[in-house]
């Protein structure tokens, strides 16, 4: 096994690596850079389809579930006898373990690692309801051996350690999403925003925790009003709303206001965050950290607006300013005319959110999470 800085590490996701979504953007960033520093990465995941990336293990078959307001994949049991023979080959000196994770996968790799093997944790998510608490206050029961094997304990957001102190008993440090920020800070607009129109983006799901709705129903309120400049809403992500938001902009007669713009993928995002005057994510729950307010922040031209829900809130700490009741389209229309009108404070707060999200940056995070490894691998051996 290695002692040296160069290490092995598995990057551990019961899920697979098709969709976009937080936890398959962290450790796709933690991977790549790991990997550009040297390290051999490889990622242990659940069934996916991706052949673009190196050392990707395939480890299960999944099946589709909805969880947490989000669609994601879950493994059927996954051979033991499989596992072993991947963890024997490989001899990994860290698996890094997206948690919380399954018994029948993750759990099982983490039982199977070797005595020399250290397993870091990192958690992402917060519950959005009452039962998925109950829910996962269950798994981490049925988890609880496999608990006690981990080295360390991250979360990435005070408000995922809290949930991971209260429903899994297990104390964690802050650890939080990264981004690669030169990517985003040196993003140019798109030319077809290049006019004199004011550009609010959202970028999301098209689920209904993530309150594109209410948005909506914010615009309605600031379409009759002509004390405003000129201006347009372009909307970011696909989902099984976008019907029933179409029909409310239909409703309200805001088709001139309003642009859908589909999936973006992750170039053409940085582009859309680089075209934005203002940046609005209303969710409501459900979110453990909040990767996208940090993304709109980095490109430097987007003051952002996040809706009051406790992950956004522990990333927004230091301007709780820009929280608003997600639940609230008046409270929303108000403070994006505030924006609207004021371009001092715009650029203010576009400039803070600049300097602010640097601290997510990889190259920041990574060597720390580094750190973390290599103290979990002198507790392994008894140093």
């Amino acid at each position: 096994m290695a002692k040296a800085s160069k290490l092995k590490v598995a990057l551990v996701l019961d899920d697979g690596l098709d969709k976009p979504d937080g936890v398959q953007q962290y450790i796709l960033s933690v991977g790549s850079w790991l990997t550009s520093r040297g390290h051999e990465v490889h990622y242990l995941v659940g069934q996916t389809s991706r052949t673009d990336i190196a050392n990707v293990h395939s480890l299960s078959r999944n099946v589709r579930v909805s969880s947490n307001g989000n669609r994601l994949t879950i493994p059927l049991p996954t051979s033991r006898r499989k596992l072993r023979q991947i963890l024997r080959s490989q001899q990994f000196d860290v698996l890094h373990v997206q948690t919380p994770y399954s018994p029948f996968m993750g759990g099982r790799l983490v039982a199977l690692a070797g005595p020399r093997t250290a397993v870091v944790g990192t958690f992402h998510i917060l519950p959005n309801s009452p039962l998925y608490s109950l829910g996962n206050w269950l798994l981490g029961l049925w988890c609880r051996r496999t608990l006690k094997r981990f080295d360390a304990m991250l979360s990435v957001s005070s408000a995922a350690a809290q949930f991971a102190l209260k429903t899994f008993r297990v104390r964690s440090e802050i650890s939080p999403n990264v981004i690669d920020y030169d990517r985003f800070k040196e993003a140019q607009p798109l030319p077809q925003y290049d006019d004199d129109r004011l550009t609010i983006l959202f970028l999301g799901r098209l689920v209904p925790r993530k309150g594109c709705q209410v948005l909506l129903e914010a615009l309605a309120i600031l379409k009759g009003r002509t004390d405003l400049p000129k201006f347009r809403l372009v909307i970011c992500g696909h989902g099984p709303l976008e019907n029933q938001l179409r029909r409310i902009v239909q409703k309200h007669g805001l088709n001139d206001m309003v642009e859908f713009a589909g999936f973006v993928g992750e170039e053409a995002k940085t582009r859309y965050y680089a075209s934005a005057d203002i940046a609005v994510f209303p969710s409501s729950g459900g979110e453990s950290f909040g990767i996208v307010l940090i993304e709109a922040m980095a490109g430097g031209h987007a003051a952002v607006l996040a809706g009051n829900n406790p992950g956004y809130a522990s990333v927004m700490a230091p301007q709780p300013d820009l929280l608003f009741d997600p639940r609230d389209a008046v409270v929303l229309a108000d403070r994006l005319a505030q924006y609207l009108l004021n371009s001092k404070q715009r650029e203010q707060m576009a400039a803070w959110g600049k300097g602010y999200a640097r601290q997510f940056d990889i190259n920041v995070v990574g060597p720390k999470l580094v750190d973390v490894y290599n103290k979990a691998l002198r507790k392994r051996s008894g140093q």
